[in-house]
């Protein structure tokens, strides 16, 4: 498959600090190192959630009567006969071979009710239901490369917006009225809608069913939440112009599962972190680490662009005290990203502007930071997060901060550029606060035109000797990385200053080691993608 489609634009700011190319190349091959057996305990486990979203890609969907999906109720009643150590196509697959049953929803069903036994076949039976359940898996990567071709017409035909692309927020808890407020946003000037997910949702171990309209400072990601969205959001993109691309989070006990429909429903972008689950919701992180390498290979397929979440290591630890972290888990998450076969251009790396503005210099720290990133990681499309954790109730305060915001995202070429609301932190932002950022990022976007070409921080100047001195301690901290091991050092607090511990945390459960002669058709076509005319070179 070609892409007919550009990648987030970026804008070309290399040499402006000198960067050692040798000290970059150490960098990467650190995070190589610290990532690889992380990758390779990934490779060799798999989890009750890599076996529903490998259900929800062969066509299982709905609930029952109680609200829950069909490919939990399934997926437990393997794991109670014969166990998931196999995986739960060869079981799956071997009982719907023997006729009994109509298809996936009806032997779910019975499974539910405790009326089917289950059996790990072998030999040529083995063999059998593979291939049935490869057939039926392949039909749903299919119908992810069909969304993404659509991308890639649609954007084609109403172009894309030029850099930075500006990311706006929208978290009812009513999907409806997320609708509404998205094309009002749309209509504003925003090209990316971000629907927040509704609070504690990470932490349910299934996916909701259907369209809702009750959630909790967010909205529920369902799938049939992004159908109605997505449509939503190819009305207002042919009416103004430009493809509006959609965000939600893979992220949680449910990340590969939500990834797949994700994939399904032509979802654009995706927060996707390889360790905020671990860090700010308690998520085991061997669960974490093989949902997330799973997740992280459906959004390749799909073209979709991850945002990742370091700047939530900044609203938690001080801004210019962890600006090290930042790096290294930004390296960290390139590399994790990359193994999995996502593209440069679909590499949102996370990055933020929470730098105490008391503090002296703050602008030229946050330029530093900001450039550093764009620096290093020249290809990718950068996420640049506004201020929040220093916001306060002074709602002037808070447009100037976000003003400053906008400017060093002029300045040092940022890709996209989450809009800041003067009320942030404060109260649920009304529509008028909305509309009020979105003046402020175009005017300053406008004023400011080309000035990143401009731009050149002195040689030996604050800016150029700050941003050497955070890569450096970025270097640093991933040798010590590498000397412990990446599960021990998030056990002892090095992200954000939470601790960890690689036994603890929420799904621990749900993580089992793979058996000799495990199956999973849905891995075997992903980490094959030339099987199944696939170039994974390609970005959205």
């Amino acid at each position: 498959m070609t892409s007919a489609t550009a990648p987030v634009p970026t804008t070309a700011v290399a040499g402006k600090l000198g960067l050692d190319a040798r000290t970059v190349a150490r960098a990467r091959a650190l995070a190589a190192r610290a990532g690889g057996p992380v990758v390779e305990l990934a490779r060799t486990r798999t989890t009750v959630s890599v076996e529903r979203a490998t259900l929800r890609l062969a066509g299982l969907d709905g609930a029952d009567a109680e609200g829950i999906p069909w490919v939990n109720r399934l997926v437990d009643a393997v794991a109670d006969t014969v166990g998931l150590e196999h995986g739960v196509c060869l079981p799956v697959w071997d009982a719907l071979r023997g006729g009994r049953y109509r298809d996936l929803a009806d032997l779910a069903a019975c499974a539910a009710a405790r009326t089917v036994r289950f059996r790990l076949p072998d030999g040529a039976a083995a063999e059998a239901a593979a291939g049935a359940a490869r057939r039926a898996v392949a039909g749903g990567i299919g119908v992810i490369d069909a969304r993404r071709a659509e991308r890639e017409r649609m954007a084609g035909r109403w172009g894309n917006p030029p850099a930075p692309w500006i990311y706006l927020i929208v978290a009812t808890g009513d999907i409806h009225e997320d609708i509404r407020q998205a094309r009002a946003a749309a209509r504003g000037g925003a090209d990316v809608i971000a629907v927040i997910r509704s609070t504690g949702q990470s932490l349910l171990d299934y996916v909701p069913q259907g369209a809702t309209r009750e959630g909790f400072a967010g909205t529920y990601a369902t799938r049939e939440n992004f159908r109605l969205m997505r449509a939503a959001l190819d009305e207002v993109s042919a009416e103004v112009g430009r493809y509006i691309r959609l965000t939600n989070y893979a992220s949680g006990l449910c990340m590969p599962e939500i990834a797949a429909l994700a994939g399904l429903e032509r979802l654009d972008m995706m927060l996707n972190d390889s360790m905020y689950g671990i860090l700010f919701r308690d998520i085991n992180p061997v669960r974490t680490f093989v949902d997330q390498r799973f997740s992280r290979q459906l959004h390749a397929r799909a073209g979709i662009v991850i945002n990742t979440g370091e700047d939530n290591y900044l609203t938690t630890a001080d801004a210019v005290d962890a600006a090290h972290t930042v790096t290294a888990s930004q390296l960290l998450n390139e590399y994790f990203a990359k193994e999995a076969g996502l593209a440069d251009g679909q590499l949102g790396l996370g990055h933020a502007f929470e730098i105490d503005p008391e503090r002296p210099e703050s602008f030229r720290l946050e330029l530093a930071h900001a450039l550093l990133a764009r620096e290093v990681f020249p290809d990718a499309p950068l996420k640049w997060m506004p201020p929040t954790r220093h916001m306060s109730g002074d709602v002037f305060r808070g447009y100037l901060l976000n003003g400053f915001f906008n400017l060093a995202g002029a300045l040092t070429g940022q890709s996209i550029l989450l809009v800041g609301m003067m009320t942030e932190a404060v109260v649920t932002p009304l529509i008028a606060d909305r509309d009020l950022a979105l003046r402020n990022v175009r005017y300053v976007l406008g004023a400011a035109g080309s000035l990143a070409e401009d731009f050149r921080p002195a040689a030996d100047g604050f800016i150029v000797r700050r941003a050497h001195q955070v890569l450096d301690e970025a270097v640093a901290l991933l040798e010590r990385i590498c000397d412990r091991g990446l599960l021990e050092a998030i056990g002892q607090g090095t992200f954000g200053g939470m601790r960890r511990p690689a036994g603890g945390g929420r799904g621990a459960d749900g993580v089992v080691p793979r058996a000799p002669g495990y199956r999973n058709p849905a891995l075997e076509l992903l980490d094959r993608p030339n099987e199944t005319d696939r170039d994974t070179s390609e970005a959205i």
